[in-house]
């Protein structure tokens, strides 16, 4: 195991790079995560006004139902894109620790195709994730309250 200042930095120079990545992957769960907080907040505000009573409309209450309906839909697609994103995290810290204990020395029998799976994996988890949102974004633009039946 080579001890010596340079390749102790070089270890960690080469095991961080892909921590930049998990800079990304929390910044998105961050995002999505408040998505899917506003989903459900609205959900749960439909519902409460669906069975207080206070809406005597019946177009109208249909019309919230299918809202609410559509809110667990886009909190069910959140929920998937957070699972593929959190995944995505576990493979690119997997891919850091095993760049840093195979440069380290730490780990003699480490195969490179460890790295690159983990890697490839978390990339195609975190892009997983990327087209979830999107389906979740278009969806909850076409599915918008742009008919009011209250007017």
């Amino acid at each position: 195991m080579d001890v010596s200042i340079d390749a102790i930095t070089n270890n960690i120079q080469l095991a961080l790079a892909p921590v930049f990545l998990l800079t990304a992957i929390a910044t998105l769960l961050n995002a999505i995560s408040t998505r899917l907080a506003r989903s459900v907040d609205r959900m749960r505000a439909i519902q409460h006004r669906i069975h207080d009573g206070s809406v005597i409309n019946e177009a109208a209450r249909l019309h919230m139902i299918l809202e609410a309906d559509e809110a667990k839909i886009r909190g069910r697609l959140c929920t998937a894109a957070i699972f593929f994103d959190v995944l995505s995290g576990v493979f690119i810290s997997l891919t850091v620790l095993e760049l840093f204990f195979f440069q380290a020395g730490a780990v003699r029998s480490l195969q490179t195709s460890f790295v690159i799976w983990t890697f490839v994996m978390g990339l195609i988890s975190f892009m997983t994730s990327l087209l979830i949102i999107l389906l979740e974004v278009i969806y909850a633009y076409r599915s918008a309250g742009w008919f009011d039946p209250h007017h």
